[in-house]
């Protein structure tokens, strides 16, 4: 037997013989899930295309612009207004407008204030002014996020 065999034999042996006692006495665990973010905001580069979450849990129409403002805009500027106004609401910071842009040189922007506690719910003062057909419409009120996760004007709001 060469001398290779001769050393190189102990040494596999004892290879193996480890490589056969190290997995039996462990059990494999499960991956651990890394919950997400709650409160995300996601990025969108036009308020005009996103997503329809947003669309459905925030509404212009509802007391959210200037009943003026609402019948001169377009369904690309309701579309804008109503995705800046959700992540306004629900993401932004206190006196930090979010600006939107329609088409054919319709803007708007939204300040919010701070989270207040009313009845269970959240709530937040906002401003939405909208610049359509040479003119400046502002609305002020107060909205509420719903137990469904809806954002809605409080009665009585100027």
């Amino acid at each position: 037997m060469n001398r290779f065999a001769i050393l190189a034999t102990p040494f596999v042996a004892l290879t193996l013989a480890a490589c056969a006692s190290i997995g039996s006495n462990q059990v494999a665990q499960p991956p651990v899930a890394v919950p997400a973010p709650v409160f995300a905001a996601p990025l969108i580069a036009n308020p005009a295309q996103a997503t329809s979450q947003a669309l459905a849990t925030t509404s212009v129409s509802n007391g959210f612009v200037d009943v003026g403002a609402l019948a001169m805009m377009s369904a690309n500027d309701v579309a804008a207004a109503n995705a800046t106004q959700f992540y306004a609401l629900q993401f932004g910071r206190p006196g930090a407008p979010r600006a939107w842009t329609g088409i054919k040189g319709t803007t708007g922007f939204v300040a919010v204030g701070p989270y207040v506690r009313v009845n269970n719910l959240d709530c937040r003062d906002f401003t939405h002014t909208v610049k359509t057909g040479g003119q400046e419409f502002v609305k002020k009120g107060t909205a509420c996020r719903e137990q469904n996760g809806n954002w809605t004007v409080e009665k009585g709001a100027a």
